[in-house]
């Protein structure tokens, strides 16, 4: 398989299915945000596919980590409510947990016991990497994007820093949960090549829609 194949292209299908075709020690930095586990359902009735189930959890951790070159990094965002299996599953594939990021929304989400007011993710070491030359801060501020082009979207604005910080010019980022494609849109900002994959049909072709653009 040429990188010619596997580079700027957004895969339609089960990721873990994806990832399987791919190359090891193929891409630079994964920055992804999967489904939280949470049966999320906002007002606008949009659902999150997987997101009632974790069979897909601990293979697609493996598959990142075999992508993964070593001495590199992967940002994924989780859901608090299912933190421990995130954890579990991330650490079974061998990643090392090496820092936590808080997006700070100016807004509440929704409120139960607390107003929520964040997003998190952790960030994931492959090997020993090496420090970033500007390290990003533990605390981002938010961009609301309107959640118009996916339930959970995601703002370029706060996802182009980490690629910076944490993929070398010219490496490939991967996201094998790439949604309407934000993670993809930023890389290609930032100089960097991408890989998405996308299982929903609709989302995949916002995403399609967007790089075009």
């Amino acid at each position: 398989m040429t990188k010619e194949y596997y580079r700027n292209r957004v895969f339609q299908g089960d990721c873990n299915d994806v990832m399987q075709g791919l190359p090891s020690n193929s891409v630079d930095f994964v920055l992804t945000d999967p489904p939280y586990l949470m049966n999320y359902r906002p007002r606008s009735g949009q659902t999150v596919l997987n997101d009632n189930q974790a069979d897909w959890l601990v293979p697609s951790a493996e598959e990142m980590y075999r992508l993964l070159r070593r001495d590199s990094l992967c940002v994924s965002f989780y859901g608090w409510q299912a933190a421990d299996l995130f954890i579990g599953a991330w650490r079974k594939a061998g990643f090392r947990i090496v820092g936590h990021l808080v997006f700070n929304k100016p807004y509440a989400a929704s409120a139960r016991f607390v107003e929520y007011r964040h997003e998190c993710a952790y960030v994931l070491a492959k090997g020993s990497p090496a420090l970033p030359a500007t390290p990003p801060a533990d605390v981002i501020d938010w961009a609301y994007t309107g959640n118009r082009l996916h339930p959970t979207q995601k703002p370029v604005s706060v996802l182009a820093p980490l690629i910076e910080a944490f993929c070398p010019e010219g490496g490939v980022v991967l996201d094998p949960f790439c949604g309407s494609g934000s993670t993809l849109v930023a890389a290609r900002q930032t100089g960097r090549d991408f890989i998405g994959v996308e299982l929903a049909t609709q989302h995949h072709r916002v995403a399609i829609d967007r790089l075009a653009a």
